[in-house]
C-alpha cells in the first residue's frame, strides 16, 4: 500500500519566512506584557508602533488569539509579526481540521519556535526582528502557562509573568519587586493584576519612547481562563488606567 506523503500547512499554501522580503521601513517597538491572576493570564500591550522616531500609528493591534486557548502578544517588526501570526493561526486550524483534533500546547510552541527560526536570516540583517510572548491553557494538565522566546527559537517558560518589547527591559525588576512584596500573582484578583500591569505599562512608557501611554487611548487588555479569551470589560480598564494616573 502506499502511504500518502503527509505535508504541513506551511509547505500546501507556500509559506516561507526565511524568503519574505525584509524592509527597512518596517514598523517596530514596544512594551507587552502577561501576568498570572486567580482565574487565568492577563494579556497588556500598549497601541504605538513606530518607525525609528516617527510614531505611525497609536491604534495597533498587538494581542492575537491563536485559538480559544492560546493568545499570543507581538512585538519588534509589527508588520512581520502580525504575517506570522497570521500563518500560526491558519496552521492551527488546519491542523484541527485535518487531524481532528487540537494540535497539543507542545505542538503549538515548536511552531511558534521553527517561526521564529525561519525569521532568523532577517533578522540578523537587523530588519524583521519579532519576539512574542505566549499564554496557554492547556486542558489535559488544567494547567496556564506563560513562555517567552529568543530570536533564533528558543523558548522559555514562565509561571509567574512573561514581557517582551523594547520597553520591557526598563520593568523586568518590577515585576519581580511586586511579586515579593505582594501575594503570589496566581492567587490576586484580576482587578489587582490588572492595576499593577498598568502601572508597569505606564512606566515603560516614561522611559521608552516606542511604548504608547494610556493617558488618550487605552491599551489593549485580554483575559485568558478555562472558558476561553476575552478582552478585560472596557469599563474596568478605564477605571484601573485612571486610578494608575492619578497615582503616578
Amino acid at each position: 500500500m502506499i502511504q500518502a506523503e503527509h505535508k504541513t500547512f506551511a509547505e500546501l499554501v507556500g509559506f516561507s519566512t526565511s524568503r519574505m522580503p525584509a524592509n527597512a521601513g518596517e514598523t517596530h517597538g514596544t512594551t507587552v506584557l502577561a501576568l498570572r491572576h486567580k482565574d487565568g493570564v492577563l494579556m497588556l500591550a500598549d497601541r504605538r508602533a513606530t518607525a525609528g522616531n516617527l510614531v505611525m500609528f497609536d491604534h495597533a493591534e498587538k494581542i492575537i488569539a491563536l485559538d480559544d486557548s492560546t493568545i499570543l502578544a507581538i512585538s519588534g517588526s509589527f508588520a512581520r509579526s502580525v504575517e506570522v501570526s497570521r500563518f500560526l493561526k491558519h496552521s492551527f486550524k488546519y491542523y484541527r481540521r485535518t487531524v481532528l483534533s487540537e494540535m497539543s500546547l507542545d505542538g503549538k510552541l515548536m511552531e511558534i519556535s521553527r517561526a521564529l527560526a525561519g525569521n532568523l536570516s532577517a533578522a540578523m540583517e537587523g530588519v524583521g526582528v519579532f519576539l512574542p510572548i505566549v499564554a496557554a491553557y492547556d486542558a489535559k494538565t488544567g494547567g496556564f502557562s506563560m513562555h517567552f522566546f529568543d530570536v533564533a527559537g528558543a523558548r522559555f517558560q514562565n509561571a509567574q509573568y512573561a514581557c517582551a518589547g523594547s520597553g520591557s527591559e526598563r520593568i523586568r525588576g518590577v515585576f519581580e519587586f511586586l511579586g515579593r512584596t505582594k501575594k503570589p500573582w496566581e492567587t490576586r484578583p484580576l482587578d489587582d493584576v490588572l492595576a499593577d500591569g498598568l502601572l508597569m505599562l505606564d512606566i515603560a512608557a516614561d522611559l521608552d519612547s516606542a511604548t504608547g501611554g494610556f493617558s488618550k487611548i487605552l491599551p489593549a487588555a485580554f483575559s485568558l481562563t478555562v472558558d476561553g479569551i476575552r478582552p478585560v470589560d472596557e469599563k474596568q480598564l478605564q477605571k484601573a488606567s485612571a486610578t494608575v494616573l492619578n497615582r503616578s
